[in-house]
């Protein structure tokens, strides 16, 4: 078991890893829109979850991987109205390769942002 961190996506803000890696398996913390710095992206909710996929990507970076090698992704959004908006900007980033996909609407979410993803990917 191998614990995840780098200084190119924001650090935790709990009691947790960035993301670990278990047996050539990358498992990610959920990511949401802060910057590396620390800094809330208050935007809207596709400014929000390109942040989030910088986020994604720098931590899989670390790990060894890429979105590419992503299998699973776990998609956690505040409005399911705003899900067609974050579909679009979902598919820049996953338009050739399609992981498997769950999306929930949740009453709340950290800082109250607009999304937050999670990935389960290969390494």
């Amino acid at each position: 078991m191998k614990i995840v961190h780098t200084t190119n996506a924001p650090q935790a803000i709990g009691p947790y890893s960035q993301g670990m890696i278990v047996n050539n398996m990358f498992y990610s913390s959920g990511q949401i829109p802060l910057t590396a710095d620390g800094e809330l992206i208050k935007g809207t909710v596709e400014e929000q979850t390109h942040q989030v996929f910088h986020n994604l990507k720098a931590v899989l970076k670390e790990a060894g991987s890429s979105l590419d090698k992503v299998i699973k992704a776990t998609v956690f959004i505040k409005d399911m109205n705003d899900f067609p908006r974050i579909n679009e900007v979902y598919g820049e980033y996953f338009s050739e390769h399609k992981p498997a996909r769950s999306c929930v609407e949740v009453a709340r979410l950290p800082k109250d942002v607009l999304i937050e993803i999670e990935v389960i990917a290969l390494v």
